[in-house]
Parts: structure tokens; sequence; C-alpha cells
């Protein structure tokens, strides 16, 4: 990615950067995946539909939904089941939910919609084809779905108290796509302008079933109350999004995935040194900015967690928006170089949290600079595993200490530095992270030990002579390739290492999920401890058959009025 010939501030060091608990305090921005989705449905005028919704009085069946752009329709197939309470759960290993989707690629046949359901409603025991673009499934709010049943079926509205602790009436408890359960591999799609910015197949599928669990608790208060059933206010729909609960399986996959980790962040950081190099701003965007920042405000107020983690950033949070209030009010942010001047300020002023979230809203008046960078985020680069053999020893040591040489000092061989493990269980084959010297997981760890394997790959590369082409090494030491190919790639890639260690005593894991949820546009992350997460996507968004040019995008941030 090139930097703007116009740019006077520098992308931010990946010094800076790349530490996790700045990777945890980042917030959303222009650039999340949500939010990008919805800009292009509405700009590009796309249509929705419902063509089938044939759900019985005990919430069983199917329902199909269409949304249709300038070259294509995708279909959200909707299964929806009566599952008992003892059956609901979370985990990956689970055999059924109330409720199992899939995004097909065009419209879906009759006989489509029957092949996939002999197999959709059982995820990893079923099978879909490459018309499936996406496979997913949702569970009950058990806190809010009854409620909201029987206040509609007798004629009220629920609670407004409730509605708001919760925030969603399902949550999604995965959503595969790119091959996963037979479904199309990302290359088939990868062309197509409306997926050219990542997960947007899957930001969709999400997006679709908020409509349908929106539709599904209506029908579900008419078949219960009859007529004297009234359907949810649409304000508090609006208020309503899918909700998630993410566990340790995020952080894999950022460390395995190091050119799109590293474009994610470097398209982030691209926009915020073109809005930091802008020699000045207008009344208009000034204005902009100091309204997103109140509804900010106002969000922040409305996010609440037990854990004591995000407690304390919460409060750092609040304390930081206390303090740019103040720096505001006596701030004429039409002078020269104002961006750079006021995060320049909240370095030196505010906690990581507070200055991420001015990094995030220096972005919002200032789409037609940076919404461009979205179709950069996605990994245009399909050699970049391809390891280079004829680049000498000498030349991946340099390397390894460019990307790597704060990690050389560390003693690999201290308790503290090494206490944990990455492994997969058995049990529940999800990532889990263990205590190295308490339980017997070191044969089965995975390789998410960046710093220490490059520590590791140095020291081996030391006594070898800097001529020889590393492909010679690695004849004599496979162990490590994965460390080789890791800082070839980083060469071209700077955002693409975290430059922390992941298997310390002191890691959070919560800081990895915060951030790639960050990036998909989620908001009020609410760990439940520090190796899972509830969030809520897509909540004040508008729904398909709402959505305009003009509510497309600063949903996000909630109206300051609506939230007094």
């Amino acid at each position: 990615m090139e930097t703007t010939a116009h740019n006077t501030i520098a992308r931010r060091d990946p010094a800076l950067v790349m530490r996790l608990s700045r990777l945890g305090s980042v917030h959303q921005c222009r650039l999340s995946f949500m939010r990008t989705l919805t800009r292009r449905l509405a700009e590009e005028n796309w249509s929705f539909a419902r063509p089938h919704f044939d759900i019985n009085e005990q919430g069983v069946g199917h329902a199909v939904y269409t949304a249709t752009g300038p070259q294509r329709t995708y279909s959200l197939v909707a299964f929806a089941h009566d599952l008992p309470p003892e059956m609901r759960s979370d985990r990956v290993i689970a055999t059924a939910w109330d409720a199992t989707f899939t995004l097909f690629d065009g419209v879906p046949t009759a006989e489509d919609i029957e092949r996939l359901s002999k197999n959709v409603p059982y995820q990893e025991a079923g099978r879909v084809d490459e018309q499936s673009l996406s496979v997913s499934r949702a569970n009950r709010s058990v806190r809010l779905w009854e409620h909201m049943v029987d206040a509609l079926s007798h004629g009220r509205q629920p609670e407004a108290e409730t509605v708001d602790s919760v925030g969603y009436l399902m949550r999604s408890t995965a959503v595969y796509g790119s091959g996963k359960l037979g479904a199309a591999d990302f290359e088939k799609i990868a062309c197509r302008p409306e997926m050219a910015a990542p997960f947007q197949a899957e930001m969709l599928s999400v997006y679709l079933t908020r409509a349908f669990v929106r539709d599904l608790v209506n029908h579900m208060a008419r078949m219960r109350g009859g007529e004297q059933a009234v359907e949810l206010d649409k304000e508090t729909a609006r208020s309503l999004g899918i909700g998630n609960s993410t566990g340790l399986g995020m952080a894999p996959f950022i460390i395995n995935h190091p050119v799109l980790f590293n474009n994610w962040i470097e398209a982030r950081e691209e926009a915020i040194a073109r809005v930091r190099s802008l020699p000045a701003a207008t009344e208009e965007e000034v204005e902009c900015f100091r309204g997103l920042f109140a509804r900010s405000q106002a969000s922040v107020a409305a996010w609440h967690s037990q854990h004591p983690v995000q407690i304390g950033k919460l409060e750092d949070l609040n304390s930081d928006l206390e303090k740019i209030t103040a720096h505001l009010n006596h701030t004429d942010l039409t002078r020269s170089t104002p961006w750079d001047q006021l995060y320049t300020w909240a370095e030196g002023a505010l906690s990581e949290e507070g200055q991420e979230l001015i990094a995030s809203l220096i972005l919002e008046p200032y789409g037609d600079l940076v919404d461009g960078l979205s179709v950069s985020m996605a990994d245009g680069r399909p050699d970049a595993l391809l390891i280079n053999g004829a680049m000498t020893v000498a030349a991946v040591r340099d390397l390894i200490e460019a990307s790597f040489g704060w990690t050389l000092s560390t003693d690999w061989q201290a308790k503290e530095n090494c206490a944990r493990a990455w492994y997969v269980s058995e049990e529940k084959l999800e990532p889990r992270l263990g205590e190295r010297f308490e339980e017997p997981i070191a044969d089965y760890e995975q390789p998410l030990a960046p710093a220490r394997d490059a520590a590791a790959a140095h020291a081996a590369l030391a006594e070898w002579d800097g001529s020889l082409p590393v492909a010679e090494f690695l004849l004599k030491h496979p162990e490590h390739r994965h460390t080789v190919r890791r800082v070839q790639i980083s060469a071209d890639a700077p955002y693409s290492e975290i430059q922390d260690n992941t298997i310390s005593a002191e890691v959070l894991p919560i800081d990895m999920l915060r951030f790639k949820l960050a990036v998909f546009g989620a908001t009020h992350f609410d760990p439940r401890s520090d190796r899972w997460v509830r969030i809520c996507m897509y909540g004040n968004a508008p729904y398909p058959e709402e959505l305009t040019k003009e509510n497309a995008d600063r949903w996000v941030y909630p109206n300051a009025e609506d939230q007094a």
C-alpha cells in the first residue's frame, strides 16, 4: 500500500501500534466491515425481499431473504427450530441450535431449499456446496426472547430496561465461510466488487439474519396472542443487534494470517496518517467531528461490563472523555493541521483507549479520503506463503532483527516468559491457552508463539555462514520454516506481527479478540473473562427496508438524545 503523495505525517510506528494493550483498545471506524457493507448496499441502491416465510406456530420452518445488487442476488436461507432449553449451547461441539443459516449465491429453488434443509441444520454434520457462501447458526437470548414474545403477545411492548440490558434477541455462535463445511472458497467471489473488502459475505449474512430474527419474534407473538398481539416497536427493533460470544478461536486467526492482519492495520494507519496530514478543516468537518464525539459519549455511557480488566478500561475511557471535552471547549479545530495537533495532544494526555477513540473519530468527516482503503484490507497475495529459499542467511537474520529485535534479549528459559501454551481441546474442539508447567499440554502446542520461535531461529542462524542460501539452513532445520516464512512476509508487511509475547504469564488474549471484533465493527465489548467476550453486531443499524444513503453509515453512533 502506497502512502498518498500529500501525506506529511507518517503512519504510526509498528513498535507503538502492535503492542497487545493498544490492539485491545482499538475502536470501530469507517473502515470496519459492517459499515463498509451498509454503505455499499445504500450507495448501489440494493433491493431486498422476503419471498418465503414458512414458519409454523411452534417456530419451525424456513424463510428466504434476498439482497439484489447491480450484478447479482444473494439469499439468506434461514431454518428455524424448536430447540429444548437443555440443548442450547454456544460451544463448537453443539449439535442443535435455535436457527441455522446459509448465504446462498443467487436465488434458491425449491430443490435447493430441500437439499439445504437436510444439511444446514446439522452444521458440521452436514455438507453444503459452492452455491453456499457461508454457513451459520444462532441461539435465542434466554434473558430476552421469552420476555419479548410474552409482552408482544399480550399487546404491549417489552420493558425498555430489559431490552437495553441484553441488546439482542439472538446471538450468533459461528459464521463460517471460505470453504468451511463445503461452502465456496473465497476465490470464487474475491473478484466481485461487492466482496472486495474482507468478510462481506459473512457481514451480509449477519445483516439479513437480524431482519429474520425481528420477523420471527413478531411471528411467534402473533401465533401466541392472536389478534391482541402487537408488533415490536420500530425504535426498539432498531436498537437490537445480533449478539455474539467470541472465545479464543479469534486469537490464532490473526496470528495465522499475517498478511491479512497487516492489511487491516495498515489501511487504518494510512487513513489516520492521511487525516492527520490535512492542513486545515472546514467548519462543516469540525461540526461533524464534534457531533460524533458527543454521540460516542452516549455510546460509552451505555457500555457496561462486570470484568475487572474492562471495568478499568472503561474508567480510563470515561476519564479520557472528560479530558477531551475540556480540551475541545477551548480548541479551534479550524486552525493549521488540527487533526495532527489533536492526536498529538491525545498521545500525551489520554490512555490508549482514549487515543484510539480519537484516532477513529478523526476519520469520520473524510469518507472521500479514506473509504477507498477498504478494498486494500483483503489478502491479495496468494504467493505470500512461499518461502524464498535463495535469500541469504544474513538477510533472514536482518529481517528477524527488524521484526523481532525486541524479543532477542528475552530470557526464554524463564518460566514467566513461556508460562502458557496454545493447543486445541480434544473434548471441545476449540483453541485453548493452558499452563505449560501445570498441564501435560506441551506436546500438543500450536505454533502461536512467533516471538519465541523467532528468537530460536535467530540463535540457530547465528551459527551459519551468512552468504549461504537460507534453503540450506532449512534443509537441516525444517522446524524453523514457519519463522522464515513469517519474517519474509514482514519485509513488505510492517504490521504483520504482534510485538508482544503471546505465551507469557501476563498475556491477555482478550486484546486480540477485541481488535478483530473492532475491525468487524462490533461495539459494547463485554468480556466475561480474559478469554471470551460478548459483543453486539448491527445494533441501531437500519433494517434492509429502511436503508438509505443518509442512514447507512453512522448508525454505529447512537443519537445522544436516544441514550438520555
